[in-house]
């Protein structure tokens, strides 16, 4: 049955044309058919992932009187010192977290017996971090429920979908990286882009002013 049908066009009313959408990406690998529309279902999907996924980071630090970044910073310190020495600047990188944010988390994970820091001999600038075993003991506690939780969050991958995953988001990790430095960069210095974005942003009412 023809769309007009379901929704008849009421005598004497003008039928408006909405614009035709811009591309929200240009490269060919991310269209189909011309279309971004499975690009911005990508996008879509990471978004509710993420919060889902920083919910459940949250909910294991409460269990074990920490808050998320805090925890995250401890697994870090865990999974980096697999493969060699651990230092603030270390975790601050794989965390994307500033180093004077590391620091402060760290002092306060130092002050709760979980780490220890030492200040690195060859270079003064360098402060290590390790886990005491209060605090492998206090990761381990939550190990079961951990395993538990992740079965259920990535039960839906298969082996070989779970091999491709892996160095496919350590790849964008990478690639969102340089896209941050890039959008940094044309918010200062396209003048375009910035007379653009000014001239759709809303304008501030006198109430909403008053309110702000």
């Amino acid at each position: 049955m023809p769309a007009h049908a379901l929704h008849p066009q009421t005598p004497g009313t003008k039928v408006v044309e909405l614009p035709q959408r811009p591309l929200t990406t240009g490269r060919p690998e991310l269209l189909v058919d011309g279309s971004d529309k499975n690009f911005r279902r990508l996008v879509n999907a990471l978004l509710p992932f993420l919060t889902l996924h920083s919910a459940i980071r949250n909910g294991y630090a409460e269990l074990l009187g920490l808050n998320g970044p805090a925890y995250s910073i401890l697994l870090c310190i865990r999974t980096l010192g697999d493969s060699g020495s651990v230092n603030v600047r270390t975790i601050a990188n794989q965390l994307r977290m500033s180093g004077s944010f590391i620091t402060a988390e760290t002092n306060l994970l130092e002050r709760k017996g979980l780490v220890n820091k030492r200040r690195s001999q060859k270079d003064k600038r360098l402060v290590s971090v390790t886990l005491t075993a209060k605090g492998v003991a206090l990761l381990d506690s939550i190990a079961r429920l951990r395993r538990r939780v992740n079965d259920v969050q990535f039960g839906c991958l298969s082996r070989e979908e779970f091999q491709v995953l892996v160095p496919m988001i350590e790849r964008l990790v990478q690639s969102g990286e340089q896209a941050l430095t890039l959008l940094n960069f044309l918010k200062k210095e396209d003048e375009a882009l910035i007379d653009a974005a000014a001239t759709a942003r809303p304008k501030r009412t006198r109430k909403s002013a008053e309110a702000g």
